[in-house]
């Protein structure tokens, strides 16, 4: 018969804090990121942004064609306009509200196209090798040959400028950072003892390169994910100020600037100000969560 535990000695156990009873992972990774004030502001000005984008659609209508006032054009912050208006009399304090549904939604979309379709290029890639690898990374390295955003204006401006067309051109344009990460650490572990045991046992390639490889992938490709929410914002805001991107009368921070900057020299700061704000904001946070991120899934930082 098993010895019992002594009830003082499971309450002893019990009363144990988490650190010492041992956390998974994603405990660990989770309280590193908390625990950083650098990831807790990048994690608020995120979640902030991001209910804006949300909620603001939920909560006002807005029709953007008919939103015009030109009686009140270019008038100074005030109660009634608290970031001022443009110049065709238009709440600017509306329109960046309305503006973050537009700009982070182009770059969330556009990162996750750029993540999935990088990510499975890259995983077979390394996995494969051979001329799958050289044909995958030597069209890889074409793009990354020329500027980015050059790149994007090249394409924006072939297949004609929207919305949609700007979230290809910024997909494309990202696609090779992903596929260089993913292809990366499938190189590093494919030859691991882990992956050769799998198969061993008989596993698929398939099986072996989504089971045992891609969950490894997924801590550097989440960083490099939000890194890369915050440049496909700034593209998404280059290529509309250029009037590529969103067109008018859609509420997009970048195309809100390419309106208003002209005006900086007859001292109507505040139609510039702040959509360059909410871009400068927005870009910073999701740059400090990544970073934020980066060290949270370090695993040389695991204890």
């Amino acid at each position: 018969m098993a010895p019992s535990i002594p009830a003082s000695r499971t309450i002893e156990i019990a009363a144990l804090p988490a650190a010492v009873r041992g956390r998974t992972p994603l405990q660990e990774a989770w309280g590193r990121l908390v625990a950083s004030p650098v990831a807790r502001g990048g994690l608020v000005v995120v979640v902030l942004f991001a209910l804006m984008a949300v909620l603001t659609p939920l909560l006002h209508l807005y029709r953007p064609e008919v939103d015009s006032d030109l009686l009140n054009r270019l008038q100074p912050p005030t109660w009634e306009h608290p970031f001022g208006t443009d110049t065709l009399g238009r709440d600017i304090l509306v329109r960046v509200l309305h503006g973050a549904r537009v700009s982070l939604g182009l770059g969330l979309g556009a990162v996750a196209v750029a993540a999935v379709v990088g990510s499975i290029l890259g995983l077979l890639a390394g996995y494969a090798g051979r001329w799958v690898d050289l044909s995958l990374m030597f069209c890889m390295d074409i793009l990354l040959a020329f500027p980015a955003t050059l790149l994007a204006i090249a394409i924006v401006a072939m297949i004609g400028p929207g919305l949609r067309n700007s979230l290809i051109a910024i997909s494309l344009v990202s696609i090779p950072f992903y596929a260089r990460i993913a292809r990366g650490v499938v190189l590093s572990l494919k030859e691991q003892e882990f992956v050769v045991a799998a198969e061993g046992l008989g596993g698929s390639s398939i099986r072996v390169l989504f089971r045992h490889i891609f969950p490894n992938t997924l801590p550097p490709l989440m960083v490099q994910t939000t890194l890369g929410v915050a440049f496909a914002v700034l593209e998404a805001a280059a290529l509309g100020f250029l009037g590529l991107g969103a067109q008018p009368p859609t509420p997009e921070w970048g195309a809100m600037l390419a309106d208003s900057y002209k005006y900086f020299t007859s001292g109507a700061w505040w139609a510039f100000f702040f959509p360059g704000a909410a871009i400068m904001v927005s870009v910073l946070g999701f740059n400090l969560l990544g970073d934020g991120l980066r060290d949270a899934l370090d695993p040389r930082l695991r204890t």
